[in-house]
């Protein structure tokens, strides 16, 4: 059996630690030449990415996949010890960003969590499912998710979710759970808001850019900068978090 593919970029010094746990679930490369980086990714299908945030190019470690459909949906994870290098990478598309020590602890769980070696039937099927219109249940579950009713739009997307079988579903579970962050965040619960956001990246980074007419991709980036201040502000704090960062759900014509 072909082990997934398991990438880390430069030569980080918690490579060892990372390697010792993970060498017997993947495949593990090492990335130091940025040259032809994305078309490496996608000819070795791979199904993570680790970036060492303290290398002077980390950003593009981290950017260059997102910003191309073939790898896009690789899930990174950033370790940098600065506060501010894991908040940038967050906006700059990361699913993650922890310290080294965070990743080291982390990587076995995340690893298993979040890497994925993609069916070619089932990414098909999801995108035959994403031409489709957006169900009226999960129309209005959209409308109370921009009007602030971040409780209420979770029943319509769980019961709309709950009766789909096909992997659009996972297009109501993301929305779903960046909603229930964003009530959490209105609640006043710093680390309830945060654990959702983070359980919403599994699902937000495996949907095309567009599904059922929904920016999805506006969506991640609206989720990841809430996520990145969330990250860096003091917990205590959270009744000061800043609420224009709750963006609302897009639509957009399908054409």
């Amino acid at each position: 059996m072909t082990l997934p593919t398991l990438v880390i970029t430069s030569t980080p010094d918690w490579r060892a630690a990372v390697e010792a746990q993970l060498r017997a679930e993947f495949a593990i490369v090492q990335y130091t030449d940025p040259t032809g980086y994305v078309t490496r990714l996608a000819d070795a299908r791979a199904a993570l990415v680790l970036v060492d945030g303290q290398d002077d190019r980390w950003r593009f470690w981290t950017s260059t996949p997102k910003s191309s459909p073939a790898t896009r949906r690789i899930p990174i994870i950033v370790a940098a010890d600065e506060a501010e290098i894991r908040r940038a990478a967050l906006i700059a598309g990361a699913d993650f960003a922890l310290t080294p020590a965070e990743l080291v602890a982390q990587i076995a769980a995340l690893a298993r969590e979040m890497a994925r070696v993609e069916d070619p039937a089932a990414v098909a099927q999801l995108e035959c499912e994403c031409q489709e219109s957006l169900p009226p249940l999960a129309v209005q579950g959209v409308e109370q998710f921009n009007a602030g009713e971040y409780y209420k739009q979770h029943d319509l997307f769980e019961e709309q979710w709950m009766h789909t079988d096909g992997p659009v579903r996972d297009l109501y579970r993301a929305i779903l759970q960046v909603g229930i962050a964003y009530f959490q965040i209105t609640r006043g619960n710093h680390r309830g808001a945060l654990k959702m956001l983070l359980r919403s990246v599994q699902w937000l980074t495996m949907l095309p850019d567009v599904c059922q007419g929904v920016d999805v991709r506006q969506l991640r980036e609206d989720a990841a900068r809430v996520r990145a201040e969330l990250e860096t502000m003091d917990p205590t704090a959270i009744d000061h978090f800043d609420r224009s960062l709750l963006r609302p759900v897009r639509r957009v014509d399908p054409d």
